[in-house]
């Protein structure tokens, strides 16, 4: 949960699991005008009456809520909210732009939209932690390895080439998708989000713009573009 005060974030708060417990204290500690929920799971019965217990209004983000974008994804009906609200959020921060949006979180994501507001969708991939386990799950004898450790170029034992492969392999993966988009769009810019912290190469790296709250922005923008015109 994120706070603004205007376009910008004031304050957030999380929620670990899903838990709404301390939603009470965090909106007494604003003064909350109107809020906006983007999800990408069905709420429980508890997130539900916590949600029904504020007292100012708040927009259910859906398919059909409109946005200041066009959204050229043929299947709008399963695009994840989060996805639309990265590339709202960037667009809102670099209008008038060619951008990558990468959400490096349980899965990687990318999502292009163009200078003149067209989104045109992404891909999906595995993320870090969705790849360090399916080698020890679908594998008979890979352990477990964690991210956290020495990442040699070439591993020198299981657990080194394990996280090698994985963390090498992801940074490979990002820098290609940015080399082949900007082939496409010469004036690129990116945006990389999410949780996992990826050491690129410098020429890639002064590509990149890092914003934590690119996918709030957006919703924030979501909101205010569905904002009830004020009365004459």
């Amino acid at each position: 949960m994120v706070a603004f005060r205007g376009d910008e974030p004031a304050d957030e708060m999380r929620a670990e699991g899903g838990d709404l417990s301390c939603l009470d204290a965090f909106v007494r500690k604003h003064d909350f005008r109107r809020g906006i929920v983007g999800t990408v799971r069905n709420l429980t019965p508890k997130e539900e009456e916590a949600l029904a217990r504020l007292s100012f209004p708040l927009l259910r983000f859906s398919p059909d809520t409109p946005v200041p974008i066009t959204n050229r994804y043929r299947s709008p009906e399963t695009l994840g909210s989060d996805r639309l609200a990265a590339v709202i959020g960037a667009s809102s921060l670099r209008p008038g732009k060619d951008l990558l949006i990468i959400d490096a979180g349980t899965c990687i994501t990318y999502e292009v939209i163009d200078a003149r507001g067209n989104y045109w969708g992404g891909n999906i991939a595995p993320g870090m932690q969705m790849r360090l386990r399916a080698l020890h799950e679908f594998t008979a004898r890979l352990p477990l390895v964690e991210a956290e450790g020495e990442v040699p170029g070439m591993g020198y034992d299981t657990e080194t080439a394990i996280r090698s492969g994985v963390l090498r392999g992801m940074k490979y993966e990002i820098e290609g998708y940015i080399k082949s988009m900007m082939a496409k769009f010469p004036h690129l810019e990116v945006f990389l989000t999410g949780g996992n912290r990826i050491n690129f190469d410098t020429n890639i790296i002064n590509l990149i713009f890092t914003d934590k709250y690119i996918v709030p922005r957006g919703l924030n923008k979501i909101l205010d573009y569905n904002r009830p015109p004020d009365p004459l």
